[in-house]
């Protein structure tokens, strides 16, 4: 059985069959300096420790057949039950969840700390799914050989957000997403790159027109590169004017 655990700050507990996966990538940059900090917490639990035979079972085959084996519903239910604290989400990584989004990175970001819960095989039985209340988020319209990278990548969205993680509070304010609209293009030195020079408007020093050319740039990337989105921002700005008008 997993052992007892100092918990601070932003608690993350992963129930996963490959708890050497964590933290990864996480251990490293400015979520690994957060971790030593105290910032946040990570617990990763391996489910094979609430198996009950000798053989520490996880899976069966699936009830009325198929190819691959499915996650038992008692053995997770055991490792949620033993690990997963009241009030935090308790997420399945799923390619049937909902896509993940920066706002509900935002949300969790803002909460006392998440369950993640990582699947493998043909997936998770769907009694336990129904019966511990999961939510289920998905990374985007492809499968992966298991919820540990998915987990990876969510953690690592939420971390950067948790207060004095990034050097910059204002760092996050202008990157993708946050507005509804995709990041502006960045340039840095040289000035001349193989021919090509760094906008003129970047350098002129005037901040009104660098702010009017970086949200020009940023609609029309979002334009051509996302409909989807584009179409959600200009809802939104229609309804935002409605209520000030």
């Amino acid at each position: 059985m997993r052992e007892a655990s100092v918990k601070t700050g932003f608690q993350a507990s992963v129930l996963t069959l490959f708890p050497e996966m964590f933290p990864g990538p996480l251990g490293m940059s400015l979520a690994g300096r957060a971790l030593e900090a105290g910032v946040w917490s990570l617990e990763a639990v391996d489910i094979r420790d609430y198996a009950t035979d000798r053989h520490r079972s996880v899976d069966d085959t699936p009830s009325g057949g198929g190819a691959g084996m499915v996650m038992r519903a008692d053995v997770v239910a055991r490792a949620v039950d033993a690990v997963h604290q009241a009030g935090q989400p308790l997420i399945y990584l799923s390619p049937r969840g909902k896509p993940l989004t920066q706002g509900r990175v935002r949300e969790l970001a803002a909460g006392p700390g998440v369950t993640l819960l990582c699947g493998r095989f043909e997936g998770l039985d769907q009694r336990v799914i129904e019966a511990r209340v999961m939510e289920e988020i998905s990374l985007g319209d492809f499968i992966l050989s298991g919820g540990e990278p998915a987990a990876l990548a969510l953690l690592d969205a939420v971390i950067r957000l948790l207060p004095g993680v990034m050097g910059k509070e204002v760092s996050g304010e202008d990157e993708s997403f946050e507005d509804g609209l995709l990041e502006y293009p960045q340039y840095t030195r040289p000035q001349v790159f193989e021919g090509r020079e760094i906008p003129e408007v970047l350098t002129s020093g005037d901040h009104g027109r660098i702010k009017a050319w970086r949200r020009a740039q940023a609609e029309e990337a979002t334009k051509l590169r996302r409909p989807d989105l584009w179409e959600k921002f200009l809802t939104i700005s229609r309804k935002d004017s409605r209520k000030s008008d």
